[in-house]
């Protein structure tokens, strides 16, 4: 499993954002880490975009369930069963749980941004919050709970390869990670609805609206940091998904949410 070094803060001061988003972030309680993220989300804490952290600890903090696997030890059950609901709803949930720890990771760890890059993410992490709660329900009303399943890292192994760059974080989380998932929630929401799991359909129409703005944030940033460096978005993101080992992208596409999303229409034709 990969894991970040945990900043420790130069000073001792009033609570900054940035600083107590690295506190979460190192939290592993999960109902801690969701009630600190609320209440950070309607704190009046100072940005503080130039402070320094550092330290040693390991990040991220994570409950001692789920059991991490290869994706490929994932198993695969049909969705007209029970355990096939839960097994999936259990991979959503984890996908949010990264989620909020990718928006909390990108508020401390990048520094010298403007003030509006962390007031974007913690708007992130708290909507992913809302996602992972929303899921829990739908798990618990089946009679399960998230860390009953294994789950896989594949978000936070990425997040680690581009912990050095917020252009190369930007570029490969939510322009390609994340925006999978706009591809992926329509065909998702139609298999549930067709076994007649109506409540976890409606689940996936709030996280489909959500993560379009989720990865508009990330389009946003990522074009910012291009201009200020002199680069074509394009020509930049083949070399950093080629130098950092991203997936290549497979079809099909949902081109009305990418565009919804902020994709340039040469960028959806480069898929």
């Amino acid at each position: 499993m990969e894991s970040f070094p945990l900043p420790r803060c130069t000073t001792t001061i009033m609570p900054t954002v940035r600083r107590t988003a690295l506190e979460l972030l190192a939290l592993g309680d999960v109902d801690a880490k969701l009630m600190g993220v609320s209440q950070l989300a309607s704190a009046n804490f100072d940005i503080q975009p130039d402070e320094i952290l550092s330290g040693t600890t390991r990040l991220p903090g994570r409950p001692p369930r789920p059991v991490l696997v290869s994706p490929r030890e994932l198993p695969r059950r049909s969705l007209g069963q029970r355990e096939g609901r839960v097994a999936l709803l259990h991979a959503l949930a984890h996908i949010e749980f990264n989620a909020i720890n990718l928006a909390l990771d990108a508020i401390w760890r990048f520094a010298g941004l403007p003030h509006e890059f962390y007031r974007d993410w913690l708007q992130v992490a708290a909507e992913e919050a809302l996602h992972f709660r929303l899921l829990r329900e739908r798990l618990r009303a089946l009679d399960a709970d998230y860390g009953d399943c294994p789950a896989h890292d594949g978000l936070w192994e990425m997040a680690a390869k581009t912990a050095h760059d917020p252009l190369a974080r930007m570029a490969l989380v939510p322009r390609t990670l994340e925006a999978r998932g706009l591809d992926a929630a329509p065909p998702i929401r139609a298999r549930l609805a067709a076994v007649g799991d109506h409540d976890s359909a409606a689940v996936l129409d709030v996280i489909l609206r959500d993560e379009i703005g989720h990865v508009a944030i990330g389009n946003r940033w990522y074009r910012h940091l291009c201009a200020e460096r002199g680069l074509d978005p394009i020509t930049a993101y083949a070399e950093l998904a080629s130098a950092h080992g991203a997936p290549r992208l497979r079809g099909p596409f949902n081109l009305d949410a990418r565009r919804a999303a902020g994709f340039a229409e040469a960028e959806l034709d480069a898929l």
